[in-house]
């Protein structure tokens, strides 16, 4: 009997997208030309932070960390006027979130804030929705956004790991080293998500679904990048993957149960079986192990962490709000719908 052999979603890289506005229009131009972006300071300074054209120029610029883009040198990683760029969007970006999110709290105050879940099941975030009433063509929305951060989970977190030191590395490590498949290749996070994208009929391949995000999804995973790439922000960075690993557990319970019920299949509900017990585990080792030896060592990093944290939880809410709005009004949440599947996931 043979079987046929897996296909690595990042065995190539993805094709540059569409663009969606003056700035992003110059940073492909620019790739694609080998050029420096041609692209007024006026341009920047007048684009929504977190808006399409913004967003998805960011996204392509710090795309080039990660996977690249079929056709285009990775010596542009390190290309100064496209660095120069990125450096103006992020001031944008970061500027807004800093304008947006609360003052004044503490680390631990920023955590407190979503770590008591609701006595009773009547949230109304997104998890909820699709647990409880949410359907197949809205599950595959959801996995089709998600894996523009799930088909390179916890990337961006590693860039942390020589930022830090004593307790607080070792903890970071640890929670990797789970989110890497703990040293089995099938394991590895994103290659379980390849799997539930599989079970929902979805092409995995690394990218696939970028031109299909909304300005929202890209908001969030831009996000990490951004205090991924910045020792500066390696606090706003360690908060960040706090409120994750805070809110995975139950929200990945409620996903679960979606997939599920939805019929999506033995690999979709693994995937967020596997980040019930696993994160439950990881959010003390983050709270305990992570940030309680980080903020005794760097006291003056606890704004940035609660930064993090409530930045987080800001661009969530912002892309929850998108989601649920489009969903319950009968639209696809999606620039361009995904084509329909049959009864068992197959197109």
């Amino acid at each position: 009997m043979t079987t046929t052999p897996y296909l690595e979603s990042r065995r190539a890289c993805p094709a540059l997208p569409a663009p969606r506005g003056i700035v992003s229009g110059a940073v492909l131009s620019a790739l694609r030309d080998g050029r420096p972006p041609e692209v007024s300071p006026h341009a920047v300074a007048g684009a929504e932070p977190y808006g399409d054209d913004l967003q998805l120029a960011l996204y392509v610029l710090y795309e080039l960390h990660y996977q690249g883009f079929d056709g285009i040198g990775d010596d542009r990683e390190w290309d100064p006027d496209l660095l120069r760029l990125r450096a103006a969007l992020e001031g944008r970006f970061l500027g807004a979130l800093r304008a947006d999110v609360p003052r004044k709290a503490s680390a631990h105050e920023a955590l407190a804030g979503i770590l008591v879940e609701p006595a009773t099941d009547d949230g109304t975030g997104v998890s909820h929705y699709l647990q409880r009433e949410g359907q197949l063509w809205q599950v595959r929305e959801y996995a089709a956004l998600r894996s523009l951060y799930h088909l390179k989970e916890a990337d961006p977190h590693a860039w942390v790991i020589p930022r830090l030191h004593g307790r607080a590395k070792a903890a970071m490590v640890a929670v990797e080293y789970d989110e890497f498949g703990a040293g089995r290749a099938e394991g590895i996070h994103a290659r379980l998500f390849a799997d539930l994208m599989d079970d929902l009929g979805l092409d995995h391949a690394y990218g696939r679904h970028l031109g299909s995000a909304p300005a929202q999804a890209l908001c969030t995973v831009n996000l990490m990048s951004l205090f991924g790439l910045h020792r500066a922000l390696r606090g706003a960075l360690v908060g960040h993957f706090a409120a994750v690993e805070v809110t995975s557990s139950p929200g990945s319970r409620r996903l679960a149960e979606a997939m599920r019920r939805t019929g999506a299949g033995p690999a979709a509900a693994r995937f967020y079986d596997e980040h019930v017990e696993a994160d439950a585990v990881h959010e003390q080792v983050v709270r305990h192990e992570l940030i309680d030896p980080l903020l005794a060592a760097e006291p003056l990093l606890d704004p940035d962490v609660a930064f993090g944290v409530q930045a987080t939880v800001l661009l969530e809410d912002l892309l929850s709000a998108h989601l649920l709005s489009a969903w319950r009004a009968g639209r696809s949440a999606l620039r361009t719908p995904l084509t329909a599947i049959g009864p068992h996931g197959g197109s």
